[in-house]
């Protein structure tokens, strides 16, 4: 999930990591994840059709999840402003909060299906690739729903009290599907812990990676980057309470999902 500053254009959270996730061992899948085919989808569709390939602020800025409007459950409208580019001088005007259609407590829904750009959803929709079809293979295809959109939504909210406790701007909007996809990361560490995770590192070599490892480190990460150790500062326009809330959320209640059969066996691998 990212943050949307009127101050500056979309800062995007594209997982800029040197060590990068490009699959895992799914010999034993037993259904084709149509569920987590389709939100791929939807999220693709979303972003070129509902957004126009990000172009289109006035949509992205109306569905947007506003911590302001989500704890007061009243539409903000505020107006356009003018920036100027530091490098080239250039001004741009960029749409102010705009009117909200729909409840405001439903955009922590709307938000989870945005992204700020292609780098923002590509890596998203890749980690959902990887991780996505197990956590629907263990719990079949409405649970993962429920589970995904429910996660989704908490992690939003996550990032809502965050910004209300830490005594940030609350009128920044926020986007993305990394909340409910920090939640599959969660599940899958909980189910799948000693699960091969082939990751390319530098870009250069592949190598297979124990999933305890591989998501444990994105966590830790996510962590630091929240404490502002490693730039993760209200500045930099990734919402990591949201990773932080979502991870947490979907590591406690993937158990209330998974069926015990299931439960039975992943403490067997």
């Amino acid at each position: 999930m990212v943050v949307w500053r009127q101050e500056q254009y979309l800062h995007i959270n594209s997982k800029k990591n040197m060590v990068l996730p490009i699959g895992d061992d799914n010999r034993d899948r037993r259904i084709t994840p149509i569920v987590n085919y389709l939100l791929i989808i939807g999220n693709i569709l979303a972003f070129i059709f509902w957004q126009d390939w990000g172009r289109d602020l006035n949509v992205s800025f109306a569905y947007s999840a506003i911590p302001a409007e989500i704890l007061t459950n009243e539409d903000v409208v505020t107006n356009s402003k003018i920036l100027v580019d530091p490098l080239t001088g250039q001004q741009v005007e960029l749409p102010g909060l705009q009117r909200t259609p729909i409840p405001v407590f439903l955009t922590l829904f709307t938000s989870m299906f945005m992204h700020g750009g292609l780098a923002h959803l590509g890596g998203n929709m890749l980690f959902l690739w990887i991780f996505g079809d197990n956590i629907e293979d263990a719990l079949g295809h409405m649970r993962y729903l429920i589970f995904y959109l429910l996660c989704g939504m908490l992690a939003g909210l996550s990032h809502v009290f965050s910004t209300l406790l830490l005594d940030q701007n609350l009128l920044i909007p926020s986007l993305g599907a990394s909340g409910a996809i920090s939640a599959v990361l969660g599940a899958y560490i909980m189910l799948y812990p000693t699960r091969t995770v082939h990751v390319w590192i530098f870009f250069i070599f592949i190598l297979p990676v124990p999933a305890l490892i591989v998501v444990g480190l994105w966590f830790v990460f996510q962590v630091l980057n929240g404490l502002g150790t490693l730039g993760g500062e209200e500045a930099s326009g990734i919402a990591y309470a949201a990773h932080i809330g979502g991870f947490i959320v979907g590591f406690l209640l993937i158990r209330l999902f998974t069926p015990k059969r299931v439960a039975i066996s992943s403490r067997r691998r």
